[in-house]
């Protein structure tokens, strides 16, 4: 498979670039009406079609004017799960902070997905280099499989390019405790679209770690396609789970080493599923991901939302030390045809976490979800 690498502008003022990480991508116009005579930090809102969205007037790094930027809202690199109406957002006067207040405990067998049967709306454009100590990468987060048509009844976002230009670790190096992901994306796959996994969704709508809804459970509709992604507010399509396109792409097969999928933050490379066995001599094995669901109940008192350990919550897993393959970022030591000495490697997986939920190095601030 090839992918369309066409930015020379970008790559010729890469010395420029890679001091400034993503170049977001233009706002609507409503967003500079609604601050219009505002100042920073003033209270706004705009009227969209799923109803009236609040937040900030700030001023993005590549604006001249205030922009009303919603609350929730990350910037770009690692922006928020968000929708009019949706996560990001609390039209409707949900709690402060942009989140909706759900009570939904339980989830189905299985989420709903879209589709992947529509074109993409235009080609495909990503490319890589090498930059001192630094692997540049650009792209217009535009895939090249098909997607799900958006907007649809559950993410009323259309896809839209982006102009991103990430930074990674050409030399990463393991440090002795991990970097959860909290506030940040965990990398970009090899055709420039983000790995991004959670969602800006908790119970009663309280932040909290444990009690974060797992947009793979199916609980909360997050409209997303058969690729497990959807669409930010801004345009930006993403994944949330295995980027199945991407895979039948790259021609993944159960018989041999999985090809390179993608950077991760910390700049250590992501394959999916299948990879060398333990000693890097015994085959081709699947990798299996550390965690599982816990057993028993949730607790209830308080902002607690009781009902049963069923994938629901993030929380409902715990990490089982060497019950898996992979570590507690679903990543380990291991051989690779693109790197044949061996070395720290992270791995999509078909259980819970799919895409990881820590790094093992130090994340590029490219990734960070910026208020």
């Amino acid at each position: 498979m090839e992918f369309n690498n066409k930015y020379p502008a970008a790559l010729a003022a890469l010395s420029l670039l890679v001091g400034t990480g993503h170049l977001a991508a233009k706002p609507p116009a409503a967003a500079f009406s609604a601050c219009s005579g505002a100042s920073t930090g003033q209270s706004c809102a705009v009227q969209t079609p799923h109803g009236k969205l609040s937040g900030q007037c700030r001023q993005p790094p590549q604006e001249q004017s205030l922009v009303c930027v919603p609350e929730g809202h990350r910037g770009p690199g690692g922006r928020e799960d968000g929708r009019a109406g949706g996560p990001g957002g609390s039209p409707n006067g949900g709690p402060p902070g942009g989140t909706r207040e759900h009570t939904v405990v339980q989830s189905p067998a299985k989420p709903q997905l879209l589709p992947a049967d529509t074109s993409p709306i235009t080609s495909n454009e990503s490319d890589e280099m090498l930059l001192d100590q630094w692997r540049v990468i650009t792209a217009n987060g535009v895939s090249e499989h098909d997607t799900g048509a958006f907007p649809n009844r559950g993410n009323p976002n259309a896809i839209r390019e982006q102009q991103y230009v990430w930074r990674v670790a050409a030399a990463p190096t393991v440090k002795v405790s991990v970097t959860p992901l909290a506030r940040s994306s965990f990398g970009v796959t090899i055709n420039g679209v983000p790995f991004d996994p959670g969602a800006a969704e908790w119970y009663k709508g309280v932040r909290s770690e444990r009690w974060q809804y797992e947009p793979l459970a199916g609980a909360i509709a997050l409209g997303l396609d058969a690729n497990y992604a959807h669409v930010q507010p801004n345009g930006a399509y993403h994944y949330h789970g295995l980027p199945s396109g991407l895979l039948a792409d790259i021609e993944l097969s159960s018989s041999a080493y999985s090809p390179l999928v993608g950077w991760a933050a910390d700049g250590f490379p992501i394959y999916a599923l299948y990879g060398a066995a333990d000693d890097g001599a015994g085959g081709v094995v699947r990798q299996l991901s550390s965690y599982r669901l816990r057993s028993g109940s949730r607790p209830s008192a308080g902002n607690n939302p009781g009902g049963r350990y069923d994938g629901t919550f993030v929380g409902d897993y715990e990490y089982v030390e060497n019950s898996g393959t992979l570590d507690e970022c679903n990543g380990r030591w291991a051989v690779t045809p693109e790197f044949p000495g061996g070395g720290y490697v992270y791995f999509l997986t078909e259980q819970w976490p799919v895409i990881p939920r820590c790094h093992r190095g130090t994340p590029s601030q490219d990734f960070s979800k910026r208020r």
